[in-house]
């Protein structure tokens, strides 16, 4: 029987049986289970209070598939729907929502290391170890492993797909790819490689099993459409994530950010000096699954530069394992000494970027300090159920959320919020005095303000991205707010101010 066209001639595709499977899925869910064990209570971060925690009760508690109890947006509910299922089996609990995303983030170890098999066939050793220990390593797998967001799902089903591709087992991977679009939408970029290279095949029955995602997509948006009345969702939503993103100068900075991130960030400039060192002898890259694969990754990166206000970085995640992948194969072209070295260098490069904040902005959730952050807010939360239960209490999206609910780990009953976008002295003035009694300000984003403070970068967010600096407490008094409680921890922040109080009663740092 001849080889499937995106595996290798020589080295024919590889059959697992079932228990193998079974063996290395636990193989890799135990350390990862293991690793997480502390943080499975962690209250619910910034996007899965705000959006995706939300969304999921909603179809659980109603069955609606469009949320109403946070604001309705283009992404699909692939998430929310696996998250229903444990949650009709088991109960809804926070626990229990990062378990069942732990195990979804132990199927996308497993198939790193399927993919990396068929992808370093014909290289010496057994690279494919390699890079799901990578992948575990880093700081942002580390945080969206857990986490109920959609961009480590996408990862897991884009590994999937790309295995079955390869595999030549073209339904199951525009089954696969059907499932990537209905978890996020931009995962589209799969199927249509997928498309344009059996199309370049000349294999018409085969490509035409991946216009299916389309339609798929296209279905969700008009039952999207249907019940809201945009085709997005929200129109703020596409403002933000289409019109905003689609400016030049942020698509050409949003890309620049990527190629950082994927290449340069944490200590991955190890790996990259690698691939550039082993880059002319790897033949292997040449591969039609290779070409394949590089091919899907590119267009990922791409659409997520093109689309999404936000530039997270973890919309890359789906790319991370690919690069892993090669590097992986590249480090079999070194000496035995030199490869072990730049090895045990990566890794523990990125084990101290878990811990380590660099020098410029940065989301939280790419590491530890997502994790600061949550007890931070915590704390304050506590402070305000307990001193301020009858107070109403302006803060900034999504922190709102946490008060309106208990389900989301922060306070017991609900509390009385007003939302503030942000807190620019400008926002905070232009709010009624006699709205709010309290206000909740917190570091939200990593700013280091010796980077800030470069004319030129200083210049660029604020040209480009609305940046301002958040209002000072000597601004807030001036509103007659008094600050009456402040946390500190590894260079974050939050306050509590209350109208009208006589003096300070609470302040700690924690540090």
């Amino acid at each position: 029987m001849p080889a499937p066209p995106f595996a290798s001639a020589k080295h024919p595709v590889s059959k697992t049986r079932p228990y193998h499977f079974f063996i290395f899925l636990a193989l890799f869910a135990a350390p990862l289970f293991a690793i997480h064990l502390q943080l499975l209570n962690l209250p619910f971060f910034w996007d899965e209070h705000g959006q995706f925690i939300p969304t999921a009760l909603d179809l659980l508690r109603t069955g609606t598939w469009i949320p109403h109890s946070t604001t309705p947006n283009v992404h699909p509910p692939g998430v929310e729907a696996y998250l229903v299922l444990w949650y009709k089996l088991f109960g809804f609990s926070i626990p229990l929502t990062r378990a069942a995303m732990l195990v979804l983030a132990s199927f996308g170890l497993l198939f790193s290391f399927l993919l990396a098999i068929e992808l370093s066939r014909g290289t010496q050793g057994a690279p494919a170890f390699l890079a799901p220990v990578l992948l575990v390593a880093s700081p942002l797998f580390y945080t969206q492993s857990m986490m109920a967001q959609l961009d480590m799902p996408a990862m897991v089903l884009t590994l999937l797909a790309l295995l079955l591709f390869v595999k030549a087992k073209y339904l199951a991977a525009a089954l696969a790819s059907i499932a990537l679009v209905l978890t996020k939408e931009t995962g589209l970029a799969v199927p249509a490689v997928f498309f344009v290279a059996l199309l370049w095949r000349r294999d018409w029955l085969k490509a035409s099993l991946f216009i299916a995602p389309a339609g798929a997509l296209g279905a969700w948006l008009l039952v999207l459409h249907h019940g809201t009345g945009y085709w997005l969702g929200d129109p703020g939503f596409a403002h933000y994530n289409v019109t905003y993103a689609l400016h030049p100068v942020r698509v050409a900075l949003s890309l620049t950010r990527r190629v950082y991130y994927i290449f340069f960030a944490e200590f991955r400039w190890i790996g990259t000096l690698v691939l550039i060192f082993a880059a002319k002898r790897m033949k292997v890259l040449q591969s039609p699954a290779w070409r394949v694969t590089l091919a899907a990754a590119c267009a990922t990166v791409v659409l997520v530069s093109v689309l999404g206000g936000a530039e997270l970085e973890r919309y890359v995640l789906p790319v991370l394992p690919v690069f892993y992948i090669a590097v992986s194969v590249a480090l079999t072209y070194l000496s035995r000494r030199y490869s072990l070295g730049a090895t045990v260098a990566l890794i523990a490069g990125l084990i101290t970027s878990l811990f380590w904040n660099p020098p410029y902005p940065f989301p939280y959730e790419n590491n530890y300090a997502m994790v600061d952050f949550v007890r931070l807010q915590k704390l304050a939360a506590g402070y305000a159920e307990n001193h301020l239960p009858e107070r109403r209490i302006a803060t900034a999206w999504p922190y709102t959320a946490a008060f309106k609910s208990s389900d989301y780990g922060y306070v017991n009953r609900p509390l009385q919020v007003i939302e503030t976008h942000d807190f620019h002295a400008s926002s905070i003035e232009s709010l009624p005095p006699d709205h709010f009694d309290a206000l909740i300000t917190f570091t939200r984003t990593w700013a280091s303000h010796g980077f800030i403070s470069i004319l030129p970068v200083k210049w660029l967010l604020s040209r480009y991205y609305d940046w301002q600096p958040d209002i000072s407490p000597e601004e807030v008094g001036a509103l007659g707010l008094t600050q009456v409680a402040s946390w500190r921890l590894r260079g974050q922040q939050i306050a509590i101010y209350v109208r009208g109080a006589p003096k300070p009663v609470w302040r700690i740092s924690a540090r």
